[in-house]
């Protein structure tokens, strides 16, 4: 049995990527206007973003959506 998981998008794509791609592609002030996550507009960082995503599983979710919904 294989780890692969072709229906899944997101799998081989860290939660550091997926923020990262996003603030490179919107930046902080976008993201907070997509979505209304304190993360995002108060002291944004990656570090703290990572570490609120992580503990916290529907503003995980919004990210991930985000994320596949974005045109590249």
């Amino acid at each position: 049995m294989t780890n692969e998981q072709p229906n899944n998008p997101l799998h081989g794509k860290t939660l550091e990527y997926i923020v990262t791609s996003l603030v490179e592609h919107y930046g902080w002030e976008e993201l907070s206007c997509r979505l209304p996550i304190r993360c995002f507009y108060s002291d944004p960082s990656v570090k703290s973003t990572l570490k609120f995503l992580r503990k916290t599983p529907w503003a995980r979710t919004k990210v991930e959506n985000l994320y596949l919904d974005t045109e590249w």
